[in-house]
């Protein structure tokens, strides 16, 4: 038997830096947390944004907390094909040569150059959980899920640290070809 993991989804989303967050809320604002998140210290905020693209503008996408040094929009590829853009699979934060889009809030708008990407399916995992998991830091592995949808999600990447805690994200998309809903596990396949 494999070792389970909780499977969250993830809807599209944003992650500020300080500067857009002034730059999109106005001078000196801060983010407000609405609702924390099961990895220790993030968290969704009452702050959301217009993504344009394109061909359209998905409205009201939450923005999730705390800041961080580079913005990034994480989108599914539903999400890009809806509003023309095209975004690679990315581990979060590797942005280079990702495209731009702009994000519009109530004080301003930010030109992305860069920084638009569909999230890799990953497992967070403190070191601990890994360890029992028998799996290490940027391992790459399967999950099978169960269900009148049941798959195996390839390509999953781990990641593992003492600041994260167990739990896998996946997009809407895939979380829809796969029947998947909330309290949903999947169960990590080592070959």
């Amino acid at each position: 038997m494999g070792y389970k993991v909780e499977i969250g989804l993830s809807n599209k989303h944003v992650h500020l830096s300080q500067n857009d967050v002034e730059t999109l809320f106005g001078k000196g604002a801060e983010l407000h947390p609405t609702k924390y998140l099961k990895q220790p210290g993030q968290y969704a905020c009452e702050e959301k944004v217009d993504v344009v693209g394109s061909k359209g503008t998905l409205k009201g996408l939450r923005v999730l907390g705390p800041t961080r040094n580079v913005t990034q929009v994480e989108l599914s590829n539903t999400d890009c094909r809806t509003i023309g853009i095209k975004a690679p699979v990315r581990e979060s934060g590797k942005l280079d040569g990702t495209p731009g889009c702009k994000l519009v809030g109530p004080a301003g708008e930010v030109d992305l150059p860069q920084g638009v990407i569909v999230a890799l399916r990953h497992i967070h995992l403190n070191l601990a959980q890994a360890e029992e998991a028998r799996v290490k830091d940027k391992d790459v592995v399967k999950v099978r899920v169960e269900g009148e949808r049941a798959l195996i999600f390839e390509n999953v990447l781990v990641r593992a640290s003492d600041s994260y805690e167990r739990e896998m994200h996946i997009d809407t998309d895939e979380g829809n070809a796969a029947g998947l809903g909330a309290d949903a596990f999947g169960e990590i396949i080592l070959d």
